[in-house]
């Protein structure tokens, strides 16, 4: 599993720097990169390529998708880190962003690694139909917006040090998260122009997948080492922050998960018996330690 990670994360690094190196360099070049790379473990490509394997996707299609994916997420973890936000001082094993560059910095860089994102999907670097590409856009923006990973955090940040109904946590934690891995479930799907209750089919697992993650991440949190994590644990208990730990404590949250994982497998079963790999990569998002 971490040969298959190492070779989408050094695919999708090269995709990017390459991306990167043909555009004027400006004064915010520095501050994307340093929040862009090394770039995390790229779960969020890796289960692009899961499900792009189900539908014979092209490789390199996925990789330049995943690379938009990757700036996306960059965005929200430069914005996420500010003092505003979460305020964390700490990211990937280095100092934050706004640490290193200055607060008002860090969240340009952010905003045009979000912009970049999709000048990635349109550009020419991308070998799909126009018509896809503009629905793969569509989708993007409905991902990263009020809609989702933004309207997730405000949700994040507004329920802290509040009793939150378990309902409302997952509400939340889907969009923060899960919506990010919903787009990347559909996309194999969309790029093959399937119908839309079979895009909502594989929306639905990335959601799920999502909210695995989430809960994993929370996990980590709660009794995860900082120094293996790479991110400051402990935060959410000081912060009051609302999770499915704080509300159904830890060994449930873990039963909880279980749950999920079991449900995503058996959705997809329905659709195809190649799951082995996406199984994998489940099983990884539920043991990692960081």
């Amino acid at each position: 599993m971490q040969n298959k990670l190492s070779k989408i994360a050094k695919d999708t690094n090269l995709f990017l720097k390459r991306f990167i190196k043909k555009q004027k360099r400006t004064e915010l070049v520095a501050a994307m990169e340093y929040g862009l790379f090394p770039g995390g473990k790229k779960i969020r490509s890796k289960i692009l390529i899961d499900i792009g394997s189900i539908f014979k996707i092209n490789y390199k299609t996925l990789i330049a998708i995943g690379a938009a994916v990757e700036c996306i997420h960059a965005y929200s973890l430069i914005h996420d880190d500010l003092p505003c936000m979460d305020d964390d001082r700490i990211r990937r094993g280095k100092i934050s962003t706004h640490i290193k560059f200055g607060e008002s910095t860090a969240v340009l860089a952010g905003n045009s690694l979000l912009t970049m994102a999709f000048e990635i999907l349109v550009s020419s670097s991308l070998k799909i139909n126009e018509k896809i590409k503009v629905d793969l856009v569509k989708k993007l923006s409905e991902t990263s917006g009020h809609l989702g990973i933004a309207g997730g955090q405000y949700l994040d940040l507004s329920f802290e040090k509040k009793k939150v109904s378990k309902s409302k946590i997952i509400d939340m934690e889907i969009k923060k998260t899960g919506k990010l891995f919903s787009f990347c479930s559909a996309v194999p799907v969309i790029i093959k122009r399937k119908s839309n209750k079979q895009i909502k089919f594989f929306e639905n697992i990335g959601s799920n997948i999502g909210l695995l993650f989430q809960i994993a991440d929370d996990l980590i949190d709660f009794k995860g080492s900082t120094v293996i994590a790479g991110k400051i644990t402990g935060k959410d208990k000081k912060k009051g922050k609302a999770t499915l730990i704080s509300l159904l404590g830890y060994q449930n949250a873990i039963k909880y998960a279980d749950k999920i994982k079991s449900k995503i497998i058996n959705d997809l079963n329905k659709y195809s018996s190649n799951t082995n790999s996406l199984d994998e990569t489940l099983d990884y998002i539920l043991k990692r330690n960081k």
